[in-house]
């Protein structure tokens, strides 16, 4: 019997025992995540959320087997939140799918207006957007309207054709409208949602599996959108996306076994817990780049620059390819070459940069 055909369905109930200690170790260290967040310059803490969204929309989509181009996700987001990075994602000289811009779009919505309340037309203005020709791959699909169960029950299934495998079958088209009614009522009628209410929602949303298609993906925005307001900021510092990509074999193993039983949720919620306990505690990772910048800058924040020096620096803290000569120096700064050795020279003394090579193989690292 499916968790949802229980008659006490859906009054979730848990071992509190079991769920306060990993709740307590997420809420410290989203704490600690957030503090060490904040000391951030502006333009780091922009690039910081960047680089989240990105990974995060890329994962999400991941998990569903959906490759998406990471230039044209980061893209994206930046002209949506209007974040200049690298000085070419606000000017529209990539080209974007319309696929990568609706998921974008939907994620954005989501993160950014946690504080909106969530309603039936705006899933089905999520759902639309994922799906903005009307097709998941070669089969055309309902799009921004409830599923109809016209070719059959919703059901997720494994296997090649003739020995597949249910995992578990939706509940019935006709009881839709009154799941997501219920399902809604509760999101938009708690002031305070925490961590736990971003856990019962996803397990809730992929139990109900309203739509054809697109089901995870936007429980996984649900989810980032509770986070987001239990944390009380549009900014995020970390995926639980990519956290779940990385454990998606036990992610789909403990949805079905809780889709399996009563509506004792503690195994999910401890497992959800722990998840996201590692989204965070694997933030710096993803930050790397940011956070190496941040401590460059603290640790030279004393020395003077001009800025054709501030220019190369950060090109170079952004991942420069290849070795940093003079003569690149001088191109990248568009400045003489006297200038460049000036530069550089500058820089050596202040022992921010070091000097590698000699003679024609002459080149610069930061001493970071």
């Amino acid at each position: 019997m499916y968790i949802y055909l229980r008659s006490n369905w859906p009054k979730f109930t848990w071992n509190r025992e079991k769920v306060l200690k990993p709740l307590l170790e997420v809420k410290f260290l989203q704490g600690l995540l957030l503090g060490k967040m904040e000391s951030l310059g502006f333009n780091l803490k922009e690039e910081a959320v960047l680089d989240v969204l990105t990974q995060d929309i890329l994962k999400s989509s991941e998990v569903e087997g959906e490759i998406l181009n990471k230039e044209q996700v980061r893209s994206s987001v930046a002209r949506r939140l209007g974040i200049n990075a690298g000085g070419i994602y606000t000017k529209g000289l990539i080209n974007i799918d319309r696929d990568v811009e609706g998921i974008v779009e939907m994620m954005l919505d989501a993160t950014q207006h946690y504080d909106r309340p969530l309603t039936k037309d705006r899933l089905f203005g999520w759902h639309a957007s994922l799906f903005p020709t009307g097709y998941s791959g070669m089969y055309k699909i309902e799009v921004g309207r409830f599923r109809d169960d016209k070719n059959g029950s919703m059901q997720v299934v494994s296997g090649p054709v003739g020995k597949k495998k249910i995992h578990y079958q939706a509940p019935d088209a006709s009881v839709l409208d009154i799941e997501l009614t219920r399902f809604l009522d509760w999101i938009n009628r708690k002031d305070n949602h925490d961590v736990l209410s971003a856990g019962i929602a996803h397990l809730w949303f992929v139990t109900i599996h309203p739509f054809d298609d697109g089901n995870g993906r936007i429980a996984r925005a649900i989810t980032d959108m509770l986070l987001a307001e239990s944390e009380r900021t549009s900014q995020r510092f970390y995926s639980m996306s990519a956290q779940i990509m990385k454990e998606r074999n036990a992610y789909y193993d403990i949805l079905e076994k809780t889709q399996k039983k009563d509506v004792d949720i503690t195994g999910w919620l401890v497992w959800f817990l722990k998840c996201l306990r590692k989204a965070i505690e694997n933030a710096e990772e993803t930050l790397s780049t940011v956070l190496d910048k941040a401590h460059f800058w603290q640790k030279y924040s004393e020395v003077i620059l001009n800025d054709r020096q501030k220019k190369v620096l950060n090109r170079f803290l952004d991942g420069f390819e290849g070795n940093l000569t003079s003569s690149k120096w001088a191109k990248i700064s568009k400045s003489s070459q006297d200038s460049a050795n000036r530069d550089i020279s500058y820089l050596l003394e202040k022992n921010m940069l070091i000097k590698k090579g000699s003679g024609r193989n002459t080149h610069y690292i930061l001493n970071i």
